[in-house]
């Protein structure tokens, strides 16, 4: 008799039951008890095969081993096996069992008969053939190897997430497929148990411990490594009546580095399914979640991406033995796996499309590399150089983003990117190597430059529309320039000027920026103190809500013009109202020993004066604006002074000038 995982069909040479007689039953003590279990029949030790770097295959009989604690406490006389072998090696086993009880061997034969068998009755689950095969490249209309509305889950996704192990798998299996109906909802129901229970265990894998794979084990401990997971998927699927295999191979997984090859043993194990006439892949594994690089924890966090991935996509990071598993037409070669772009699951999870371009190796061309992303529907994203978010410029799209990369030094360089999607989380998405031969150093960013750069989809979302230059990086001949935007009701909007070295200090640098409303328009006037590159950045906040200004995005002001020398604007204090305007005198500093013109629209005040060594009133004109001059003689200061309420004689200072030495 020939019995075991691989293959479910029951070969029998000679069967001989005996069944006892009932004197001679209670003589010895055998219950005649037709519930008797008979769990302990035809029983023998599992076996391992190995497949390299841990993965191995599980190639025990379908037996129920991991009920045998149970069974033993509940029937502690169980029947007799009796092994007989002649001397050329043949086996004449015996059952004696209690009488009226079915034989534990036609009980598998049972279960066998529900899997689906071929035309001669075998129920060996068939390699998978040409009609198995997907068209490549992936055509981008879904993740899945077949059509799927996962809101049809919802369901039986929280069912199965909250059954409880009682006594062994059969129960379990039994208990996850009350809700299930069809083979695609029994495969669910276990795909989510799994990866909602079972931890990764790093010891067990770095030790290769052949317990941790034993589902018996794997129940108690609820921990177990790719092995265990593919075998226990594979032996659940398999008592649910749903063809199922494991297959192992190379992995782009944990401590995977861009670039590396594979060779010798096989790293992982995942699974592969028989649905609708063909067969999808999937891996609970990875499913559960992830294993922190630097702390080697795992965490539990449920990735859909692996349930009946597509090929096309489900070959990024897993490479079979059996090339006929990777279910491409044409299947790929070891070597185009391993130059093949790896995009990492959250790369689709987000939304993501295709990026170019699309080789992990990339060169600089003239000093820069440039990114492309596209994907299906507005998102944030973010990068990091050797760790740091400098010596680059993302701009956001509609669908995607760009990003320029100007590496500081030649050699080879680390670009990641992330990607933000509901959460507050951005995920790493993609990770490139870089190769820098050339430095353009006319090309240095101000460190300050946070992403995103430029004007997008963000920042109309975040109250900000119609910016008068569309584009993120702004040249500036003298030093000079306005950039204005349509702002929605409510908020409010600052913004900073920032310069790596600079001899002005950042508190000062935004003394060079000068903020005009105008109706719903507000106007930021910029002055350069010097030539080179500043980051011009943009924040907002909601009026009415307490809390900081929130970032949303900037741009790179560029002055080429090594004779720029501009003085900064007046000091705004607080009263300055939203609404207030002005024209003259715009410089922060005043010339001594002069008389100086002043226009400014201040809505809505009652009085306003400027006081220098002496008090200069202004007067109201027929246009709305306040009007006047002083003399800067004999003084270092100049205040523009209002009074809000005539009844009050209290006035406000708004405005601070300062006056040059003699």
């Amino acid at each position: 008799m020939e019995l075991n995982k691989d293959s479910p069909a029951v070969s029998i040479d000679m069967l001989l039951i005996v069944h006892s007689e009932k004197r001679r039953a209670a003589a010895q003590g055998v219950p005649r008890d037709p519930r008797a279990d008979a769990g302990a029949l035809l029983q023998r030790p599992g076996e391992f095969q190995g497949v390299g770097n841990g993965i191995r295959k599980w190639q025990n009989l379908e037996g129920n081993d991991f009920h045998e604690s149970s069974a033993e406490k509940q029937h502690p006389q169980q029947p007799q096996v009796i092994t007989s072998y002649d001397n050329q090696g043949t086996q004449l086993t015996v059952e004696v069992h209690p009488c009226d009880t079915m034989p534990q061997l036609l009980k598998k034969f049972s279960l066998a008969k529900r899997l689906q068998g071929d035309k001669n009755g075998n129920t060996r689950p068939r390699q998978p053939g040409g009609k198995d095969a997907h068209a490549y490249p992936w055509d981008k209309s879904s993740l899945k190897s077949m059509p799927l509305d996962l809101r049809q889950f919802e369901k039986l996704d929280t069912y199965a997430s909250q059954v409880t192990v009682k006594s062994g798998l059969d129960e379990l299996v039994s208990d996850l497929l009350q809700e299930a109906h069809s083979d695609l909802e029994r495969v669910r129901a276990i795909w989510i148990w799994i990866c909602h229970h079972i931890e990764y265990d790093i010891e067990a894998a770095q030790e290769k411990d052949r317990q941790a794979f034993k589902p018996t084990n794997i129940l108690r401990t609820k921990k177990t490594n790719c092995d265990g997971y593919a075998g226990l998927f594979e032996r659940m699927c398999r008592i649910a009546g749903v063809q199922c295999m494991t297959v192992a191979g190379y992995s782009k997984g944990f401590g995977y580095q861009t670039g590396q090859s594979f060779s010798g043993e096989f790293d992982h194990a995942w699974n592969a399914v028989f649905l609708e006439g063909r067969w999808h892949l999937l891996d609970s594994t990875w499913g559960s979640g992830l294993v922190n690089t630097a702390t080697s924890k795992f965490t539990f966090l449920y990735n859909e991406f692996y349930f009946l991935t597509h090929p096309a996509l489900f070959i990024e990071d897993h490479f079979p033995d059996n090339k006929n598993w990777q279910l491409l037409k044409p299947p790929q070669s070891l070597r185009q796996f391993e130059n093949n772009m790896y995009h990492k699951s959250e790369f689709y999870n987000k939304g993501m499309l295709g990026a170019r371009p699309d080789s992990a190796m990339i060169r600089t061309v003239n000093g820069k590399a440039t990114i492309t992303i596209e994907s299906c529907a507005p998102t944030l994203f973010m990068f990091m150089l050797n760790g740091k978010q400098e010596h680059g410029l993302l701009s956001l799209k509609k669908n995607g983003m760009k990003l320029d990369v100007y590496p500081p030094t030649m050699g080879t360089h680390k670009l990641q990117i992330f990607a933000k999607g509901n959460s507050d989380i951005y995920s790493s998405v993609l990770e490139y190597t870089l190769k820098c031969n050339y430095v353009d150093l006319g090309v240095q960013l101000p460190s300050e430059l946070h992403q995103p750069v430029g004007p997008s989809w963000f920042s109309e979302q975040m109250g900000i529309r119609k910016p008068s230059h569309s584009e993120p990086i702004i040249h500036t001949s003298d030093g000079r320039c306005s950039i204005s935007f349509s702002v929605e009701e409510g908020i409010s909007i600052l913004a900073s000027l920032h310069a790596d070295e600079s001899p002005i200090t950042e508190e000062t640098q935004r003394r060079y920026i000068f903020q005009v409303q105008r109706e719903k328009r507000t106007e930021f006037k910029v002055q350069l103190p010097h030539a080179g590159k500043f980051a011009f950045k943009i924040f907002v906040k909601k009026r009415q809500e307490q809390g900081n200004y929130i970032f949303v995005f900037n741009y790179l002001l560029c002055c080429a013009n090594t004779k720029v020398n501009w003085p900064m604007f007046p000091e705004i204090f607080g009263n300055w109202g939203q609404d207030n305007e002005l024209l003259e005198p715009l410089s922060g500093v005043l010339p001594a020993n002069r008389n100086i013109p002043f226009k400014l629209k201040l809505p809505g005040i009652a009085k306003a004066l400027v006081k220098g060594q002496d008090t200069w009133p202004l007067t109201l004109n027929h246009e709305g604006y306040w009007e006047g001059s002083c003399s800067t003689a004999g003084c270092q200061e100049v205040y523009v002074m209002v009074l809000e309420n005539a009844n009050h004689n209290f006035y406000s200072y708004i405005l601070k000038y300062q006056v040059n030495a003699q």
